[in-house]
């Protein structure tokens, strides 16, 4: 008999009683704070009215936090190392740098970010530590020092990794996908670069609900994610208008896992070579990425999952069995091999999605130079400590 998966959770509730800490100016920053309630109504620099609706419990005094080094950047927000409260956190900086320089839809979507993050608790979701919506928009989540799934496979190439630990690996994701269905949610972007490493290499947790929404029966947004790891139904070859709708389910996940999974076992770059638009007319003319190394027992799970009907796509209680069986192929315990210190190579997925975090290259560093020098001053405090730490 199958077990269901778990249950959500309902929000965990933060302290915000704390002492105000932060390595740089705390007047300017509380004077951009002071007056605040952390939730409520917010006008944008075009006019628009938007009402934040998040748990209080889940907001944050931005004096609590403090931030180091840049770990991440994305077309609509920068990654820092952090602290709140003493404690290592990752903290994602929403772009623009004022709240109310944001567009309505984005603080929607950042709201349905966090909202969804704090219902889910599972074992491979990354942890949701809180929020803070003035003077700038933020996530603090829990940080996974190891990086991304991305880095990770860039380190060891041209090796690939060990397959039972590709296969550890994919059970990880099949079992976090297979909660978040269960509980009506699609995550939409599920990609490498969204997976992050425990310190041991050993498990992964998911990241990013930045895309991630409550599955409805009618149309969603269409070319929701990253081009590479997206399903053929949410392209169309004929124009669109912005922000134009599709009907799609929680499917399109499965065709994103059936690309991880073919990385994993790999360590290859999907559709390597072919640009954005090259990428979405191959996958909507069937084009997939080739079988020529994948374990032959494995074949038929990978082109299950990647088909063209999305009827035809497995659940992912079904992909967790099928994995599981394989894994009992394997009897030995693997080490994960260790990360080259060699940069990564240069990537063509770059601004492949609003929710692309990769790993700083120099010319990203020299991105986020000059996003600090264009920041207001109230934020200018903030990425100076970053420079300090």
């Amino acid at each position: 008999m199958q077990k269901r998966a778990p249950a959500m959770v309902e929000h965990a509730v933060l302290s915000n009683n704390d002492e105000l800490s932060l390595s740089c100016s705390r007047e300017t920053i509380g004077n951009a704070y002071c007056g605040r309630t952390g939730y409520g109504v917010d006008n944008d620099d075009s006019g628009n009215e938007f009402v934040f609706n998040i748990e209080p419990d889940l907001i944050i005094d931005p004096h609590s936090v403090k931030i180091g080094r840049v770990i991440g950047d994305g077309p609509y927000s920068i990654v820092y190392e952090g602290l709140y409260n003493s404690e290592p956190v990752a903290v994602k900086i929403i772009q623009p740098t004022r709240t109310s320089a944001v567009s309505a839809e984005c603080k929607e979507r950042f709201q349905r970010e966090v909202t969804l993050q704090s219902k889910v608790k599972h074992e491979n979701i990354v942890k949701l530590i809180g929020a803070v919506v003035e003077p700038t928009m933020i996530i603090i989540t829990e940080l996974m020092s190891a990086g991304t799934l991305q880095k990770y496979l860039w380190s060891i190439r041209p090796r690939t990794l060990d397959p039972k630990l590709s296969i550890n690996f994919a059970l990880d994701i099949s079992r976090v996908m297979e909660y978040l269905h269960a509980n009506g949610i699609i995550h939409r972007d599920l990609k490498p670069s969204n997976l992050l490493l425990t310190e041991d290499n050993k498990k992964i947790k998911l990241a990013d609900f930045g895309l991630a929404r409550e599955e409805i029966s009618g149309e969603m947004t269409s070319e929701a994610g990253t081009y590479r790891w997206m399903a053929p139904e949410l392209f169309s070859i004929d124009p669109l208008s912005i922000a134009a709708k599709k009907q799609y389910d929680h499917k399109v996940d499965v065709y994103s896992f059936s690309i991880v999974l073919w990385e994993l076992l790999t360590n290859r770059t999907p559709f390597k070579g072919r640009s954005n638009v090259m990428v979405a007319y191959a996958t909507a003319k069937k084009i997939r990425p080739s079988l020529e190394d994948i374990p032959k027992d494995l074949v038929p799970l990978l082109q299950s999952c990647w088909a063209e009907d999305p009827n035809s796509r497995p659940e992912f209680m079904e992909i967790t069995d099928s994995l599981s069986n394989f894994q009992g192929m394997f009897s030995t315990e693997v080490k994960p091999p260790k990360m080259a210190e060699t940069e990564h190579p240069k990537s063509d997925m770059k601004g492949d999605s609003a929710g692309n975090h990769t790993v700083l290259s120099k010319h990203t560093e020299e991105k986020v130079k000059r996003r600090r020098k264009s920041s207001p001053s109230f934020l200018r405090c903030f990425d100076d400590c970053c420079l300090s730490h």
